[in-house]
């Protein structure tokens, strides 16, 4: 795979000859191909971005008070979405390295941060000393994303140590969720969290994209009881209304994350999502300036723009 993408990306030989000369079919060394985009071994990234999304970055820089603000094409595939946010996040939070210097990342979880740190640089400009950590509590079900996984490869794309945070995304009570936060281990988990440098988190929908709906919910828990009190979805746990304020419901009680208060005290926050479903959440979370930096695709952007109530 490694040689018939370097013979392909950097020798610039035809499929037909890198087929001739591995002794290979052509539809054989197409596969190889993409296989190693998809794998990360091959980075795609463009010398400038499409004229449209830089004035839409623009735009939503100057609407919403944000300090980055990285656009994608929509892809015409939605199952694309999460590959086609994580190169781009990936592009902004290189920058924001090699810019920043951060000591320490603090991350969530999410197919969009799997995506994304497939296509980070290797070890980018960090600080040697760097700490990357969980801000929340994962998933205990589903087999889709390995929370534990997302926060050990960022440490290994970034050559830096990391810190996990063992404990369930919600707690089976507002009582356990005190008792549980104030074990000294996670005491300290959480005030790491909220001291890093840089956070980086995708928001959660209300809809059956979710990954948080289908298996971080309490088995006890509708998600038609979040709609009801105003939810639009989620950031770090905690579910937001229209405004970003988070709504009354028992799961904002029962999350075991960073709280929004605390989170609100770091100094770069940045968010990535796309795709309709996501579109609500995000503007809430940017209408309470609970991000600083914002990834996503074209289309929810000029919706973003359009003060449209309906996504």
């Amino acid at each position: 795979m490694v040689k018939a993408a370097w013979l392909y990306h950097v020798e610039g030989l035809t499929q037909a000859q890198i087929g001739e000369r591995m002794s290979l079919t052509r539809r054989r060394v197409n596969e190889l191909l993409a296989d190693a985009l998809d794998s990360g071994i091959v980075r795609i990234s463009f010398s400038s971005s499409l004229a449209e999304n830089v004035e839409l970055e623009s735009q939503l820089r100057e609407r919403y008070g944000l300090a980055e603000a990285s656009i994608a094409p929509t892809p015409e595939n939605p199952d694309l979405m999460y590959g086609v946010m994580g190169r781009v996040a990936a592009g902004l939070l290189d920058r924001m390295i090699a810019t920043l210097r951060p000591a320490s990342l603090g991350l969530g979880w999410g197919s969009t941060l799997r995506e994304t740190v497939r296509h980070m640089s290797r070890a980018p400009l960090a600080d040697p000393r760097m700490t990357v950590c969980s801000m929340m509590g994962g998933l205990t079900r589903g087999a889709e994303i390995n929370t534990f996984e997302i926060v050990h490869s960022f440490a290994e794309a970034l050559d830096a140590q990391c810190h996990y945070f063992a404990a369930p995304i919600y707690a089976d009570s507002a009582a356990s969720r005190d008792l549980i936060a104030g074990q000294p281990v996670f005491r300290e988990l959480l005030d790491e969290a909220a001291g890093v440098d840089l956070s980086f988190l995708s928001v959660g929908d209300v809809t059956g994209h979710s990954l948080q709906v289908r298996y971080g919910l309490p088995a006890d828990t509708d998600v038609r009881t979040i709609v009801s009190a105003g939810g639009v979805g989620d950031l770090l746990g905690y579910y937001l209304d229209a405004n970003g304020q988070p709504v009354d419901h028992p799961l904002n009680r029962q999350a075991i994350s960073l709280d929004l208060s605390r989170y609100r005290g770091i100094a770069h926050r940045i968010v990535v999502s796309g795709g309709r479903h996501k579109r609500a959440i995000l503007r809430a979370v940017l209408k309470a300036g609970l991000a600083t930096a914002i990834v996503t695709d074209a289309d929810t952007a000029r919706w973003l723009l359009s003060g449209k109530e309906h996504v």
